[in-house]
């Protein structure tokens, strides 16, 4: 930030800002199980159920393929597997799949050896994203082949590459939605072959669900068939409703759909499949509806429909326009005709009995889209299964009686409605939960926003469109505010039984023997191999003498009922919370006060020690995360416009784009919860307002600047060969990482080095750890190529569609994206202690990069490495800012320090 920019964004907000913590505790009030819910989940939406992720949702297979398997390719939430639709004819069946090669911790075993010569068994497994739906009918008198089927594939119990069916942890009570008749009449059987209950699901209910969810979510899945012509029909999503939906099963039921969950009956008729497949069966002695299909392909119908020609001597009617093949009657001509039934062809017969139903049902259904003044007729059911005659039929007796203005679409899922209906009816994936990428209007960052307008060059009626930033205003001001304050209480106890612990007494003085500055959580902490010099390392920039100790004394005292208020939010609030709350309080103010009178009571003591005492005497009251509600909601509000900053930083050229790249690391390092004044911030303005006042003062030079230089060594001297590995040291969650370092990261990939983001080991404020990282990143990779293919490679992501994707397969192979932990639960980081992970990952490193107050201003801001070494940071404090440098609050720095 320019030393002569130094305007305080405080001063900028003002007092009037939208106030976020207010508007938290009106808007939050969360129960104790759904706090504790919310803790256990890495990164919530806006339902902690489990979600159909629909984004890139396409059809695999060829366009002509019939009940074409659907790609998921961002799936990363474990859904329910199986849902049918029993009917009298046919079994639909539904069931998902992952069809991942190699199981996630067979593929991130093996990717992690081979990059880091190790293997990191102490963090959770890494996401999945991908999946398939797959289509399948079996004939209902067969329905033993059905169950064999779904027994075999154990898609009752979610399949056999689930996460439960891997583990043996099976449930007792299994319900499987179902629709349709069969779902009655054959729920004991299924309870007796499978031990599933039959959950039943309204037949109609299902059909329109099962419509909207295709014409909602699926490319290329409705089409237009006339004269043997296919063309697939782009939906607008905004003008979809109303629509007629006609399901053409045994009867025909003909529909009106005014939106999600609102429909009539408005129309049938009993003739339908059931007629033609009956009547065929009797006249042709086929033993399958498609048998009787695939004979109607061979037949001539004019052998026994009487037509307009044979009535006309050969010649149209034209006065009323019927051409002289048009059909003046089905079956007429064997009135006349002295022939029994053996004298015909099965063929015509067969092609004669499809004209006949089509055409009426193409006729009723246009009366009825004329009576509601619709225009979209789409056709469903397993009556027309792919068939171009029966298509084109009734395409004809639509466009013929509309003379044109309504049209006849189908879908490529046509006899599956009723069973994706049931899918949707799960409470867990319903449809208004769907996650759908929505196109927005973008502009360049850069077009300055004043009062509420956008200001710039004329671009259209910019006042009507939002930037990815605009949008995280929206967003954020509803999503991304402080965890709801706890009931302001203290119990006085100085000890007390804790009733999880077995018995074991919570002190709450300063008697425990914390390992501070220790985290027993890797088998062995490393001396971090980069030092330039390890025997003269000093991670403390500014040592804690008695004035600094009481400057810091001051501010963490300060923050105590915040942090301790937020640790009890965090396990939900409960009279347990609150008690341990009360015993951290005593305990870590205890320790203040003991170090206060006896500075080397722990020994040397830095900064960096006083803050990893803060979290590790959290830990020890079993405050696993005080932050977690906040980092969740942040990193949701700063992936939901992660695509659109990265649509936008792509659209420049690369010197202005690694400004920019810069520029929104250091803006992004504001959202620092450990920060007194970034925390006032919060309760003046919204998160946005916050960033984009931040951005404002981006302007160089910062208080250090060495731009220009890392600028020429990253596209000049490495222009031909660049970094090997970069070290990322990430700070905060939300934007910080999600909308400033993983974009720097990206750009590192893209100029093929290989890139390593190192984070802490246990939770430190609002910092991200390295356990939460592989989710965000596999949520930004839904929506980034460069991002999920490189997740891929670095064994952070087992890409469940691989070699599938159309605009993935093609793609070069991709260097590796890789995240390690630091082996600290601290902001900031002591270079002589560093998880054997991180050492092993730094062997190859040639460029470091630090990020944020606590690691590259706190500590290591003198520390020198054998590699290039970035270090860029947001100044949140005012005392520091005149002791390092004389500057001010919310300078920055961009120091680069490269090797001789």
């Amino acid at each position: 930030m320019a030393a002569n920019n130094s305007g305080s964004i405080q001063e900028e907000l003002g007092e009037g800002g939208t106030g976020v913590k207010r508007e938290a505790e009106e808007e939050e009030s969360t129960s104790s199980s759904a706090a504790q819910a919310t803790a256990t989940a890495m990164l919530p939406r806006s339902s902690s159920r489990p979600q159909l992720d629909l984004s890139g949702a396409a059809i695999h297979g060829t366009l002509e393929e019939r009940d074409p398997t659907i790609l998921l390719p961002n799936q990363s939430d474990d859904i329910s597997h199986l849902a049918l639709d029993i009917g009298g004819s046919l079994i639909k069946l539904i069931y998902f799949s992952r069809h991942a090669e190699l199981s996630t911790e067979d593929k991130r075993k093996i990717s992690t050896k081979r990059r880091l010569g190790m293997f990191n068994g102490g963090r959770r497994s890494y996401p999945i994203l991908g999946g398939r739906l797959h289509f399948v009918k079996f004939e209902t008198e067969k329905l033993n082949e059905c169950l064999d089927f779904i027994s075999s594939k154990q898609l009752h119990r979610g399949g056999v590459d689930s996460p439960s069916w891997r583990s043996g942890a099976q449930p007792d009570d299994i319900l499987i939605k179902a629709t349709g008749g069969g779902a009655y009449k054959y729920a004991d059987l299924f309870k007796e072959r499978l031990g599933v209950s039959l959950e039943k699901e309204d037949e109609m209910d299902c059909l329109v669900a099962g419509a909207n969810f295709l014409l909602k979510a699926i490319r290329h899945e409705a089409f237009t068939h006339m004269d043997g012509h296919k063309e697939y029909v782009q939906i607008d999503q905004n003008d979809l409703f109303p629509f007629l939906l006609v399901n053409v099963g045994s009867g025909v039921s003909i529909i009106k759909v005014d939106g999600h969950g609102k429909f009539q009956r408005v129309s049938g008729t009993n003739v339908g499949g059931g007629t033609y497949w009956g009547l065929g069966r009797l006249m042709t002695k086929c033993k399958s509806f498609d048998e009787l299909l695939e004979l109607s392909q061979r037949g001539d119908n004019s052998t026994i429909d009487m037509l307009v020609g044979d009535i006309y001597g050969g010649l149209d009617y034209s006065k009323i326009g019927l051409s002289a093949s048009t059909i003046a009657s089905s079956f007429g001509k064997t009135i006349s005709e002295n022939k029994e039934l053996s004298d015909y062809r099965p063929e015509d017969i067969s092609l004669s009995l499809l004209r006949m139903i089509s055409y009426n049902i193409g006729q009723i259904s246009y009366l009825n889209a004329l009576r509601y003044g619709l225009k979209r007729i789409f056709f469903g059911g397993f009556f027309i299964r792919g068939h171009a005659y029966t298509m084109d039929t009734i395409s004809f007796a639509v466009n013929f009686w509309s003379k044109g203005e309504a049209q006849a679409m189908f879908l490529r899922h046509e006899g599956f409605l009723g069973a994706l209906g049931a899918f949707m009816s799960y409470e867990k994936h319903g449809l208004d939960d769907l996650r759908i990428h929505h196109l927005v209007e973008r502009f360049p960052m850069g077009a300055p926003y004043v009062g509420g307008k956008i200001h710039g060059p004329p671009l259209g009626d910019l006042n009507e469109k939002i930037s990815w930033m605009e949008k995280f205003v929206q967003k954020g001001t509803q999503i991304i505010a402080p965890v709801p304050m706890g009931v302001p209480a203290t119990t006085g106890m100085g000890g007390f039984e804790r009733p999880t612990s077995k018995g074991d007494i919570l002190r709450s003085d300063a008697s425990a023997a914390l390992n501070v500055g220790v985290l027993h959580l890797v088998p062995t902490l490393d001396v971090f191999p980069l030092l330039e010099d390890p025997k003269t390392y000093e991670p403390n920039t500014i040592d804690l003498d008695q004035d600094e100790f009481k400057y810091w004394f001051k501010i963490l005292s300060d923050h105590l009922p915040d942090l301790v208020d937020k640790a009890v939010a965090s396990e939900g609030g409960t009279d347990d919370a609150k008690r341990r709350g009360d015993a951290f309080s005593h305990a870590f103010s205890a320790h203040l006060a003991r170090l206060m009178e006896e500075p080397a009571a722990y020994g040397k003591f830095g900064l960096a020690n006083l803050l990893e005492l803060r979290e590790e005497c959290l830990r020890e009251f079993q405050f696993v995360d005080a932050y977690i509600s906040i980092k969740q909601r942040e990193n949701e509000a700063s992936l939901a416009v992660l695509p659109d900053l990265l649509m936008e930083l792509d659209s420049m050229n690369e010197e202005a784009r690694l400004l920019a790249l810069i520029e929104g690391v250091l803006a992004a390092n504001i959202f620092d919860w450990g920060s007194r004044a970034c925390v006032e911030l919060y309760h003046k303005g919204t998160i946005i307002e916050i960033y984009r006042m931040s951005r404002k003062k981006m302007q160089r030079p910062w208080r250090i600047d060495d731009f220009d230089m890392f600028k020429k060594r990253m596209l000049t001297d490495r222009k031909d060969q660049p970094y090997k590995r970069a070290l990322l040291f990430v700070d905060n969650s939300g934007a910080d990482v999600v909308l400033g370092m993983l974009p720097l990261a990206r750009e590192l990939l893209r100029h093929g080095s290989e890139v390593v983001l190192v984070a802490n080991s246990l939770p430190a404020l609002n910092d991200v750890t390295a356990n939460e990282l592989p989710e965000i990143i596999a949520e930004a990779s839904k929506h980034c190529g460069i991002l999920r293919k490189a997740a891929e490679a670095g064994g952070l992501l087992v890409d469940a569609m691989a070699g599938i994707q159309d605009d993935l397969k093609d793609a070069p192979e991709s260097v590796p994206l890789m995240v390690v932990e630091n082996g600290c639960g601290s902001p900031c980081i002591d270079f002589r202690q560093v998880s054997s992970e991180l050492a092993a990952a730094a062997k190859d490193a040639d460029l470091l990069i630090l990020e944020g107050m606590g690691r590259s201003l706190h500590t290591n801001l003198n520390a020198r490495f054998k590699c290039d070494a970035l270090k860029l940071a947001m100044v949140k404090n005012q005392r520091l800012a005149e002791k390092l440098f004389n500057g001010n609050i919310y300078d920055c720095i961009c120091k680069f320090e490269p090797v001789s």
